[in-house]
């Protein structure tokens, strides 16, 4: 009898809060209230330790704090003559999400690839002479990222002031490594952004798996890096069956540089790092020429479901073209009937995912949406050398969208991503024509494909696709 009680008791609990739980798509709701039904005691278990995006009320709080402390970015509207049409509505969704300004006289320079992205950071960091400040999700201690801290070591030792911050999940076996010591050592400043610890301790207090997924380079104020790349050779050893890993990576001078620094800043000091607030006080110069550009940084400790947000209104927004690459979709309703509605107004929509995704799991979660996808006529295709890992959106030749979100659930929901929002022709019909060179790399998937798929596979890629809202 007591065991009963015990188990209606848990399960009303768990149940209460899955449905009480601010910010929760329907699907997510749904997800989680078959797992707790349908396991009890698992399930409540796994609802308590990762069911929540929740970092801690004590991080969210410092976090909060750090960010309502730093100067706010300068309002210096961009010239309304440099923006896209559509770009005027779509900049002030960027806005409300991170609060910084789509801002003009910005150049960018579309990397050539992941070996030329690690140079030609190295060269910059070379050059520097105030401050390096880096982040990345992964860093790994290979061939790009030896060549990583061997720059930050020599700046750090003529001088620099230079501040790194990892991932502490992702980027465990850095901080554990000798390369990591002969950093401090030199004198880098290193932290760790949410750091695990104990994790019985960690699950307790907040979510597990909430990371800092930015890759993020500024140096002196004056250059910043944005885009999908780790710090890792494109064989990326932990994962080698699936490389090469392709990525993309711009380079960035410009006021939007200001603004990249101010997200390091807030990400730096949040986690523990000292105060650097005093590099926002000064001014940002003025600029002649250049595009309109503006940087938008979500996570979750911002505003709920802004990434998807974004996406769709930048979906919605197209009229004529609409090429999207992302390694892991994973998509909300509303990002799934937005592409649709896309392709079946008449736009001519892309959308290239990996042949062989390194999560199996997501892989066929994505799956499960191509017979949707196809029919409403999108152009789906496969990318085959390797993992295409670069997260791009590409929209009417006038807008471009780069950065580290992926379109799935822990983008969306779980990880703190930034993104730098582009409204130029020149830049967007660049990284279109990548774009076009990843497609020629890729095989078409056709809807007679899709509908020749055996019971076994529609049963594994919708079964997973359920628990999507939990991946």
């Amino acid at each position: 009898m007591l065991a009963l009680f015990l188990h209606i008791a848990v399960t009303l609990l768990v149940t209460a809060h899955i449905l009480l739980r601010r910010h929760r798509q329907p699907e997510t709701r749904a997800a989680w209230l078959l797992i707790v039904l349908v396991l009890p005691y698992v399930g409540a278990l796994a609802y308590l330790l990762v069911g929540q995006s929740n970092i801690g009320k004590a991080r969210a709080r410092i976090m909060r704090k750090v960010i309502s402390g730093l100067p706010s970015p300068p309002n210096r509207p961009a010239d309304p003559r440099l923006l896209a049409q559509d770009a005027r509505a779509l900049v002030r969704v960027g806005q409300s999400i991170s609060g910084y300004p789509a801002v003009g006289g910005n150049r960018a320079l579309l990397m050539a690839g992941s070996d030329a992205v690690i140079a030609a950071m190295v060269a910059d960091i070379d050059a520097a002479r105030e401050q390096v400040h880096l982040s990345f999700y992964i860093w790994l201690d290979d061939g790009n990222g030896r060549a990583m801290a061997n720059a930050l070591i020599r700046a750090a030792r003529r001088g620099v002031t230079c501040r790194a911050l990892v991932d502490d999940l992702g980027s465990r076996h850095l901080t554990r490594s000798a390369l990591w010591k002969d950093m401090a050592a030199a004198g880098v400043k290193l932290r760790r952004a949410l750091p695990v610890g104990n994790p019985i301790l960690r699950m307790l207090s907040g979510r597990i798996d909430l990371r800092n997924h930015r890759k993020l380079l500024v140096v002196d104020t004056a250059v910043a890096y944005c885009g999908s790349q780790n710090c890792a050779d494109p064989a990326f050893l932990p994962k080698a069956r699936f490389a090469p890993w392709v990525d993309v990576m711009m380079r960035f001078e410009g006021p939007v540089v200001w603004q990249s620094q101010h997200l390091f800043a807030s990400d730096w000091m949040g986690n523990g790092g000292d105060d650097i607030s005093g590099l926002l006080h000064q001014p940002v110069p003025e600029q002649d020429g250049g595009f309109v550009a503006q940087v938008v940084a979500t996570g979750p400790t911002y505003r709920a479901a802004a990434m998807p947000e974004l996406f769709a209104s930048l979906i919605y927004a197209a009229q004529h073209d609409l090429f999207i690459t992302t390694p892991y979709y994973v998509p909300t309703q509303m990002i799934q009937a937005a592409i649709c509605a896309a392709a079946t107004r008449g736009v001519a929509v892309t959308l290239i995912l990996p042949a062989r995704n390194d999560d199996f799991a997501v892989g066929a979660a994505s799956r499960s949406h191509y017979e949707s996808l196809l029919e409403a006529g999108v152009r789906l295709c496969e990318f085959q050398p390797g993992l295409l890992h670069a997260k791009t959106l590409t929209l009417d030749g006038d807008l471009a969208l780069i950065g580290s979100a992926n379109m799935d659930r822990r983008s969306f929901e779980l990880n703190y991503e930034n993104n730098i929002l582009i409204s130029d022709r020149s830049v967007t019909a660049e990284l279109r024509a990548r774009q076009e060179e990843w497609l020629r790399q890729s095989r078409p998937v056709t809807l007679e494909e899709v509908g020749n798929w055996g019971i076994g596979r529609r049963l594994t890629y919708n079964t997973l696709a359920i628990l999507g809202p939990l991946l």
